[in-house]
């Protein structure tokens, strides 16, 4: 299992690829070795969870996912919201994943949204993609409905105060996702 390297997760087919097979993945759960978190999802017995510990487990589960909106923010050290899900994004036409033990909270994306202002991460050892400060603050906008007018605002408050993002690369990113009358008039007041 030295494949695996600094991950503290792992699936099962990652395991098979590294020549441990179902019954000496048993094995190493009935020894204590290994523990299993979720259906396919395992972890090392020894591995100290960090403060991303769910993340990563959602994004070992999911990994085409896009860490976004109130866990992005979480991630960048913006705004005071601590998210008891993991929020993240799927293709517009993708199958909704069933997490069973993990906390999740899925949106949609499609088109440029899919691509524009999103880029790669770790977690725990464990590959991820999550959206930029300023993508984020523009989700935010978006997805208000979902997270909450205020928390939009202070995202973009403290993007910009704490030069994570700058107007340009907001005005940018909205322009990208077409939400630029959603973010235009708060950028045009908070950014004075």
């Amino acid at each position: 299992m030295a494949g695996l390297g600094a991950k503290s997760f792992f699936r099962s087919r990652e395991a098979a690829e590294l020549g441990v097979d179902s019954r000496r993945l048993r094995r190493l759960l009935d020894d204590g070795a290994v523990e299993r978190v979720a259906r396919g999802l395992y972890r090392f017995a020894g591995a100290e969870p960090t403060e991303h510990y769910t993340l990563a487990a959602v994004c070992a589960r999911v990994p085409d996912a896009i860490v976004c909106l109130l866990s992005a923010l979480n991630v960048h050290g913006l705004g005071t919201q601590l998210p008891p899900e993991v929020w993240i994004a799927i293709p517009h036409k993708a199958r909704t994943p069933r997490l069973r033990g993990l906390p999740v909270k899925v949106v949609r994306f499609s088109g440029a949204a899919l691509r524009y202002g999103v880029g790669a991460a770790a977690f725990e050892g464990v590959p991820a993609r999550v959206t930029s400060p300023a993508r984020t603050v523009v989700d935010c906008f978006r997805f208000r409905r979902l997270v909450g007018k205020d928390a939009a605002i202070e995202a973009l408050r403290d993007a910009l105060r704490e030069r994570r993002a700058s107007p340009g690369e907001i005005w940018r990113a909205a322009e990208v996702c077409r939400a630029r009358s959603l973010v235009g008039p708060a950028l045009e007041v908070l950014s004075r």
